[in-house]
């Protein structure tokens, strides 16, 4: 499979894409007006310990206390853990892009409470895990990890673990070996994927550089006052260096020429068998444009998505969950009714989950596909599912399908989804997707005069609406018009206010 990366750098916006195949996987955006705070290390206080919630929020200043759940705060346990446990390789995945923690299952806060742990007024050092997603504040953890080119390092827990995405159980086991033998006691490590088939020097140099990181956190921590930033991760472009750049990726290209010289002087200095990749674009055209980048990301903001087939899927964003409905459409098939459903939702799986990558979406998510009578073609779409979710770095969790064609899963949710960073709720219809009809607003607006007609002294009314209310008004709601003004013994005069929402009117009663 072909990997691209491609960076396009302007004054204020950082954007990465992911290309697979010549087909954007992954957007990530950075804007100088809402940098993400993920991977950030804080100097915070705690504000209010809940134990109903088993939780704690700390103030570590930003714009909303961050959530501390009493499985994130260490209790300062030297006690090993294994680095076999399943549920911790699963994690390594995720620390390896997301800067997390260990998993719950391994946490040793033991069956200590929240108040047991914390105290409101307690300074403590947290990171961040999740920015802040809507109305939730960010969530943090005690649990520190600082992820390095080959390493991840978690200097509050005694643990080592290799990332499953390292096939060959030899290796693993070398890298394993590699690290006991230069880690110092009670050190914590994640292997990252990238670390397959490096030798003794490389994993010496990545640990000493992420001690000495982690001395020099601990030192700015004594000198500054809570709530206080005390480190910041990386920004988007050497994030994606870090992550994501690794011998897998064909070319890395970038528009930028300040943006590449940096990206060259670190790819020399550290991944030197890279450098050749890493190439300033020259084109004439935006670099986007040039890859056909500005065009998917377009689409991915639309509701409707159509399928080869003729097919096509409608998503829908709500507070609580996404919902993903597939439809025929223009597909007619050729033979059998449950052949054309079953080859529009096999076609559609595979349009579900490079939309669900392509657009981060993330959180509960229902899939309503087209039902199938056979189980045996339920099965089909459900395995094809899986296989083509499989690719996606984010953890996600799938059920079978339910005998009503439904699948329920849900997706790891780190950052805000594509639409959010994109767009913002229509100030309009007010976030509803709809407004009312100008029928319905005519019906109200009768209503409104009948109640608000003025005083007998009055002898004519005023009203002000929107242009489509006006030329329904002045056309087939004339004879209302007329019918009212018998009714009240009133003059109604319709104007036409072009700055008036169409659900708006104002009702002025004159003498």
């Amino acid at each position: 499979m072909a990997i691209e990366i491609a960076i396009n750098v302007t004054r204020k916006e950082t954007r990465v894409a992911v290309l697979e195949n010549r087909s954007v996987t992954e957007l990530y955006i950075d804007r100088q007006s809402h940098l993400g705070i993920v991977g950030n290390v804080y100097k915070g206080r705690v504000v209010k310990v809940l134990p109903g919630m088993q939780a704690a929020f700390v103030d570590i200043g930003q714009e909303r206390a961050a959530f501390l759940y009493v499985a994130d705060v260490t209790t300062g346990s030297d006690e090993y853990t294994p680095f076999m446990d399943e549920d911790s390789e699963e994690q390594d995945e995720k620390i390896e892009f997301e800067t997390e923690p260990q998993s719950q299952s391994q946490r040793r806060s033991g069956h200590l409470s929240i108040d047991e742990l914390l105290e409101e007024g307690q300074e403590i050092v947290v990171q961040v895990t999740k920015n802040p997603i809507g109305t939730k504040g960010p969530r943090v953890t005690t649990y520190i990890s600082l992820p390095g080119r080959y390493l991840v390092y978690m200097p509050t827990v005694n643990h080592v673990g290799v990332s499953r995405r390292i096939p060959q159980a030899s290796e693993r086991a070398r890298l394993r070996d590699l690290v006991f033998k230069l880690r110092k006691s009670n050190a914590g490590y994640i292997i990252r994927t990238v670390s397959e088939g490096i030798n003794e020097d490389e994993f010496r140099s990545d640990i000493e550089f992420l001690e000495r990181f982690w001395q020099n956190i601990i030192e700015k921590k004594e000198k500054v006052r809570a709530p206080s930033m005390i480190h910041s991760d990386l920004d988007l472009v050497f994030r994606t260096i870090r992550d994501l750049f690794t011998n897998r990726v064909e070319r890395l290209i970038v528009d930028s020429k300040s943006e590449y010289e940096r990206i060259k002087e670190f790819v020399d200095s550290y991944l030197p068998g890279l450098s050749s990749r890493v190439e300033l674009f020259g084109g004439e055209e935006p670099l986007f444009d040039a890859l056909q980048i500005e065009l998917e990301v377009s689409k991915a903001l639309g509701r409707k998505v159509w399928l080869k087939s003729g097919g096509y899927i409608i998503i829908d964003h709500t507070e609580a969950l996404t919902v993903v409905d597939v439809n025929t459409g223009r597909f007619v098939g050729k033979r059998r009714l449950e052949d054309t459903i079953l080859k529009t939702n096999l076609e559609a799986v595979r349009e579900i989950a490079y939309q669900l990558r392509l657009r981060n979406i993330g959180g509960i998510i229902i899939i309503d596909f087209i039902d199938m009578e056979r189980e045996r073609n339920r099965d089909k779409v459900y395995n094809s599912f899986q296989e083509a979710l499989s690719r996606d770095r984010a953890k996600n969790r799938i059920l079978r399908i339910s005998e009503l064609g439904l699948v329920e899963m849900s997706r790891e949710r780190t950052r805000e989804d594509l639409l959010r960073v994109l767009c913002e709720p229509c100030r309009y219809c007010e976030a509803r997707g709809y407004t009312k009809s100008p029928t319905t607003v005519c019906y109200e607006l009768f209503r409104e005069i009948r109640k608000t007609a003025g005083s007998p002294r009055d002898r004519k009314i005023i009203v002000s609406v929107h242009a489509d209310v006006a030329s329904l008004l002045y056309d087939d709601e004339r004879q209302g018009i007329e019918d009212l003004e018998r009714e009240i013994h009133k003059k109604i005069i319709i104007k036409t206010d072009a700055n008036l929402h169409i659900e708006q009117y104002d009702i002025v009663s004159l003498p």
